[in-house]
């Protein structure tokens, strides 16, 4: 499988997401129960079929790009609202990006760790290890370079990230991912309930660290990626329901402003996994 992700990493980008605009669709049409889940999804957001639509092949290239991401040649990438970054970065008490399961959120990282992290201010991803462990190592290399680490949804690395952020350094989440059971609470999510992690509110709360909304734009025809950064501009209540609620939120209008690349098959009203 690694030869394969070698091989693939070497495909021109707009190749590899033709393809994956294909795998996507076949996934789609052939799966029942995907389909089934992102329809669901798209109509508990209140999302009509043009703009959900285009996100069938888009589910398929964010599958599609990830070996040329880890492995292969630097893509082109453009940032939008770097003065966001910066004035977060300024202050000093670190900083907590926040990016749901829209366009390329790989690519976000990769772009901070080239733009701020190789220059001061690295940043901690948290990421759950896949099971496989051919799987495993793989991405710990590739998500791992200069300006950027990862840190396990482990308690050691709740830790890693606070000592992060105590130093003044960056931590990135993904706020809309499923946490294990116990490490989240039942919030609305597009006017349905779904379990919602807690950590990123408890570590801005803990350390006084700045939200920072981010996302990764997929170009169309492989023309590369605009990383997008925007302030959090709601204060966070004190209260841990209150507090999901208002970050739920918030990913709500990122997702309204490009539905056409969130990942909507992606089983959010799921019950959480009962250990770590």
């Amino acid at each position: 499988m690694i030869r394969f992700f070698k091989i693939f990493s070497l495909l021109p980008l707009w190749l590899a997401h033709a393809l994956g605009w294909c795998a996507g669709w076949l996934a789609f049409a052939a799966s029942g129960t995907y389909r089934k889940r992102f329809i669901a999804n798209v109509r508990q957001a209140g999302i009509g079929w043009p703009q959900w639509c285009p996100a069938v092949g888009e589910a398929g290239k964010l599958l599609a790009e990830l070996p040329r991401l880890w492995m292969g040649r630097p893509v082109p990438v453009q940032i939008e609202g770097a003065q966001h970054v910066q004035e977060a970065l300024a202050l000093g008490r670190g900083a907590i990006f926040l990016t749901p399961h829209l366009g390329c959120f790989e690519i976000v990282g990769q772009a901070y760790a080239k733009h701020y992290g190789q220059r001061g201010h690295p940043m901690t991803a948290l990421f759950r290890p896949p099971r496989q462990l051919w799987l495993r190592e793989l991405v710990a290399n590739a998500r791992t370079r200069p300006g950027l680490m990862t840190a396990p949804t482990t308690l050691a690395g709740v830790k890693q990230m606070i000592k992060a952020l105590k130093s003044g350094q960056s931590v990135g989440l993904l706020p809309d991912q499923v946490p294990p059971q116990g490490l989240g609470l039942w919030v609305p999510f597009f006017g349905r309930d779904a379990y919602t992690m807690t950590l990123s509110a408890r570590l801005a709360q803990q350390t006084g660290a700045v939200l920072v909304l981010s996302w990764g734009e997929r170009l169309s025809w492989g023309r590369g990626y605009r990383v997008r950064f925007l302030p959090f501009a709601q204060a966070l209540p004190a209260d841990g329901a209150q507090a999901a609620a208002v970050i739920n939120r918030a990913m709500e209008d990122l997702i309204r402003a490009c539905p056409e690349q969130y990942l909507w098959g992606y089983a959010r009203y799921k019950q959480p996994r009962q250990t770590l």
